[in-house]
Formats: C-alpha cells, structure tokens, sequence
C-alpha cells in the first residue's frame, strides 16, 4: 500500500488545499516569493492537510471551511523546516537545496517568519476560539522543542523521558492538532474530537520514531540528505541513545561517541546493534495505541484510511 492509494479518495480537496498553498504564499514581495515557492515547490506528504481532512469526515465535512485549518497547519510544519535547516546547518532537504543554502541564515528565517504569519492570518477566518487556542498553544509547544533539542545537541546524558517529550513537541502534537481541528471545525462530537487527536499523537510519535530509524538505515538516495544527519549534526536520537546507555557494547560505544573524528563508526555501530530493533518495538506500541483510538470512531472508510495511514507508517521505508 502507497501512501499515494490511500489518499486517492481526497485528490479533488488535496488539489484545492495545493492550490490554497499557492496562493498563501503569493507576496508582492520578490525574495520572499521565491524563497517561500522553492520551499512549497520541494514537496512534501502533505500529511498534515490528510488529517485534517479526515478529521472533518466525522462532522459536517465542508472543504471550504476546512481549507482554513489544512492550510495554516501545512504552513505551520513548512516555516518549522526551514528554521530547523539553519539552526542545523542543513545544506540539502528531499534532495534539494534548503532555502538557507541557497540564500543564506538571515532571508531563511524572515522566509519562516512570513510563512508562520500567513497561517496565522489564514486561521483568523475561523471564528471558533477554540481553533486559536489550540493552533497557538501547538506553535509554543514546538518552540520549546525546538529550544530543548538545541540545548541537548551533543548530550548524551539524556534520557527515554526526555527524547519522548521533545519528539512530542516537535512532530507529534501538530500531527494530533491536525486531527483534533478537522473535526472540530466540522462539528464533530466532542467523542470523535477526543479519539481523533489521541490517534494523531500516538501516530505522531510513530512517525517521528521511525523517521530517526531511517535516518540510520536509510540511504542519501531515499532520504535527500547523508545518512546519519542528525548524529552529524549533534541531535542524539533513539537509537544511538540507546546504544550509549544500554547495549551490550554502551562502554564501547562510549568512546567512540566522544570522539567527532569517529563519527562514521558511531553510524555503523548505530545500524549494527541493539538500539534499532529497541526503537521499533517503541514505534509498533504508539502505533498500536494510534488503532486502538480508532475504536471510539464510527465504522467507515475514513476509519479505515486512517487506520491504513497509521499502518503505512509502521511499514514504510523512505
């Protein structure tokens, strides 16, 4: 199953949010236009406006009204990329050059900080405050992870509570946001609103999990940026924490891990050991806890698809 085949029954909608993108980004402004279509034009899962819609399945499903919380969170996760490439130093994302690559630090952040205002502008046509609140409180929420991961670049004292909660900070909450809005802005049950965003963040945790598997077992080719990136670039993820804690070769993979020089044996050690095998049995938990939200759902194909989504993540390889 493609990711592709179970979004097929929401191409019409995904065309209209594509083109919604479009026109959020459109500036008068010629710096700002190029540097915030190079990031639209880069692709993406467009995962996020998925939840969303599917979100809306469970109320009064109305893609006029949803187009204004599918958007603003695409920008959301958009703008939260493009200021992680500098504060990475991330010359390639999906296989092209990131916007601070090709322009530089200072026209990447003002490119972030213009995409995050649009989305704020495009939610301001939703009335409900409660869409704000919890929009708002998403976009606090991925700061301080963000802030925590640069204070624990290169901390290998951390532990599984601490990854856990930054990881939630930055991936999963937006996912679960996605999820929970769709049906708000939709009128769903306050049943479904609560189902649907303990689903989003127990696949959001997946997503993220697995995302720091392949960035180990995964090539150049399938994840647009080397192998490894984020151990480069001083972001300790599951799987080399695991390997530095708990291993059966921790004191070995100590030393190595202290020595910058060692880097591409650390990444081996990494591939070969226990820690990624550990890493995915957490993964296959949060996704079996992402299909048990689904039993508070009604029957139906758009359960269905989400479950399907939930299972894609748990399989995929890219």
């Amino acid at each position: 199953m493609k990711l592709a085949d179970i979004f097929f029954p929401f191409r019409a909608d995904m065309n209209k949010i594509e083109r919604e993108l479009d026109r959020a980004i459109d500036t008068a402004e010629p710096v700002l236009q190029k540097t915030a279509s190079h990031l639209l034009k880069a692709g993406g899962k467009r995962i996020r406006p998925v939840f969303v819609l599917l979100g809306g399945k469970f109320g009064a499903y109305d893609i006029e009204r949803l187009k204004y919380v599918a958007v603003p969170l695409e920008l959301i996760h958009m703008a939260s990329l493009v200021h992680d490439d500098v504060i990475d130093d991330a010359e390639l994302r999906r296989g092209k050059p990131t916007v601070k690559a090709k322009w530089d630090n200072k026209i990447a952040m003002y490119t972030g900080d213009y995409i995050f205002a649009r989305a704020l502008m495009i939610a301001a046509e939703l009335t409900d405050p409660r869409i704000h609140r919890i929009l708002s409180r998403a976009i606090v929420e991925m700061s301080i992870g963000e802030i925590e991961q640069i204070r624990d670049f290169n901390n290998w004292d951390q532990g599984l509570r601490h990854y856990l909660r930054r990881i939630r900070r930055k991936t999963a909450l937006l996912i679960a946001v996605s999820c929970q809005l769709g049906a708000i802005a939709t009128g769903a049950p306050d049943s479904a609103v609560r189902s649907l965003y303990l689903y989003g963040y127990n696949v959001g945790m997946a997503f993220q999990i697995t995302d720091d598997i392949l960035d180990f077992t995964g090539d150049e080719k399938t994840l647009g940026k080397p192998a490894g990136s984020d151990l480069r670039q001083g972001n300790i993820t599951l799987p080399a924490l695991y390997m530095h804690k708990q291993s059966t070769h921790a004191d070995e993979f100590h030393r190595l891990a202290e020595d910058p020089a060692q880097i591409e044996r650390v990444i081996e050690f990494v591939r070969n050991g226990e820690g990624l095998a550990f890493t995915q049995r957490l993964a296959e938990r949060y996704l079996d806890r992402a299909l048990a939200a689904l039993d508070g759902l009604p029957a139906g194909r758009d359960r269905d698809a989400l479950g399907k989504i939930a299972r894609f993540i748990g399989e995929r390889k890219f």
